[in-house]
């Protein structure tokens, strides 16, 4: 038992030991056909908080030769597979976590040199009796173990991408650090598996890519790992039941990262802090990517606002991520930063239509926190002011109302303003704070055609259905409300429904806007 080759269980016993725990331990199962073929090397991207450093020591524990973990894993769904008794610590395993030995050196050359010395320090006293051509060089030492004895090993490498996140501009030390890699792990006899995360996927350079032996399962192509790149729905609803947590306000939260059509995740650890501390609040800003949010969307790169704003607006925004480059500072495009944003967590992805998206409340949250410190200076105005503009509709204070959606009237630098989906934009961020309390619908087919907007209360508060118009009369968006009948479908609100209509003139540049409550 080492620290790095054959580690002890201990990391993944931790884990079942506290107050949360999911059985993901099925991954096993993926990985273990996987062993000596030429599908052996993985590399598995997903944004921080996801479960990545749980999911490899949890495959160390299991492969590890360093330790007996029958009495973890019999209990697991993994126990049930066909290869699982073929394979419990029943390998060589060489687990290297890459952010340690950086944070250990802070330099390229001597991080790389230290995971050398320290493997090998390692691999000498278990294989002491072995001849070496040259005791100095990891690969050489792997090299002589296999061909003397045919022992292979199983490299679980966590924090692959540390260096592409910490030395952002350093092209050269990326590129050491990519050769290393390649080196010790391409082509080589004595790798029986590779299992490596990270938050980004693998960096190109050149006309290549320095570790193209590896697949690649990311947020943007998570197949075949789909339901083990986060909490599933399942998995979190049995945990409100487990924990007599809403199920739906952790929704509201937490999820919204779609794999699939039929799948969506939740990030691990806001699950697991709100079931521990038994609250919904923002646990983003606890992760180092969220001090570079206000950075990247800053960036206005052919219209960066543009599409930041038809996020925040609840809109999908189409994304091309093949050009991005799989690093914190190479963009040519928005669609570049849109993608890098995917790979952090700040946006889901539909790989069916090729759109991002806002997942959920806590992302929304960092977004508006970020906006707020920045140089928006008209869309911070309007966030600011979400609050009051809900409380005045509710109050039904129409004059109030107007002026609070002038104030959050995006300049034809930031959006254009010429109809009525434009008007729609802006009535979504200036109403962002009522997200805290509704589910909002753009287009909702209800009566004889589709509400503009329909805010759909989580709680005691009233319903609304908001009708847009673009140059008329505002008693005409409301009579439209009435005549067309969008509050059918709503009808366990009726006793509680504002019909809202909001005007915008082109000539005045005014809105002005009328509310009526149903009787």
């Amino acid at each position: 038992m080492g620290i790095y080759l054959n580690p002890d269980n201990e990391k993944y016993a931790e884990m079942l030991r506290g107050e949360v725990f999911v059985d993901h331990s099925l991954l096993i199962e993926k990985t273990n056909p996987l062993i000596r073929t030429p599908n052996k090397m993985l590399c598995i991207s997903r944004p921080r908080r996801f479960g990545k450093s749980t999911d490899a020591n949890m495959l160390t524990a299991y492969y590890s030769k360093g330790c007996d973990s029958s009495q973890i894993f019999n209990d697991l769904k993994i126990s049930q597979t066909e290869l699982y008794q073929k394979h419990l610590n029943q390998h060589n395993v060489i687990h290297l976590n890459m952010q340690d030995f950086l944070s250990e050196t802070h330099d390229v050359e001597k991080m790389i040199q230290l995971v050398n010395d320290s493997v090998i320090w390692e691999l000498l006293l278990k294989y002491k009796d072995l001849l070496y051509f040259d005791k100095t060089k990891l690969i050489r030492v792997l090299n002589d173990i296999y061909s003397q004895i045919q022992n292979s090993f199983i490299f679980i490498i966590d924090e692959w991408d540390c260096i592409f996140r910490e030395y952002l501009g350093d092209k050269k030390a990326q590129e050491k650090y990519l050769d290393f890699l390649r080196n010790l792990l391409k082509d080589k006899a004595y790798v029986s598996l590779c299992y490596m995360t990270g938050i980004l996927p693998i960096k190109k350079y050149g006309t290549h890519s320095a570790l193209n032996m590896f697949k690649e399962i990311s947020i943007l192509n998570p197949t075949p790992l789909e339901e083990f790149m986060g909490f599933t729905e399942k998995e979190v609803e049995d945990l409100c039941l487990k924990y007599d947590m809403d199920y739906e306000k952790m929704k509201d939260w937490y999820d919204g990262y779609r794999m699939t059509d039929d799948l969506s995740v939740y990030n691990h650890r806001s699950v697991v802090y709100a079931l521990m501390d038994r609250k919904y609040e923002n646990y983003w800003s606890a992760t180092e990517t969220y001090e570079a949010l206000k950075v990247y969307i800053d960036m206005n790169y052919d219209g960066l606002k543009d599409d930041i704003v038809k996020l925040l607006a609840g809109e999908n925004v189409a994304v091309q991520t093949t050009s991005f480059q799989n690093d914190m500072t190479t963009f040519e495009t928005k669609d570049d930063v849109l993608t890098l944003l995917i790979h952090l967590g700040y946006l889901g992805y539909n790989s069916s239509d090729q759109t991002c998206y806002i997942p959920n409340k806590e992302v929304i949250d960092s977004f508006v926190n970020s906006i707020r410190s920045s140089n928006w200076n008209e869309t911070t105005k309007a966030l600011l002011n979400s609050r009051a503009l809900l409380e005045a509709t509710w109050n039904r204070e129409e004059e109030l109302v107007a002026k609070y959606i002038e104030e959050a009237h995006l300049d034809t630098a930031i959006l254009t303003y010429n109809n009525e989906n434009a008007l729609a934009y802006t009535i979504s961020i200036a109403y962002i704070y009522a997200r805290n309390h509704y589910t909002i619908i753009r287009e909702m087919p209800s009566g004889k055609g589709y509400a503009d907007m329909v805010f759909i209360p989580k709680g005691d508060k009233p319903a609304l259905i908001v009708e847009l118009k673009w140059n008329q009369e505002v008693e005409t968006a409301i009579n439209q409300i009435k005549e067309k009948k969008y509050y059918y479908g709503l009808e366990k609100y009726l006793d509680n429904l504002l019909l809202i209509g909001i005007i915008y003139d082109k000539k005045s540049k005014k809105h002005s806007c009328k509310i009526e409550k149903v009787n």
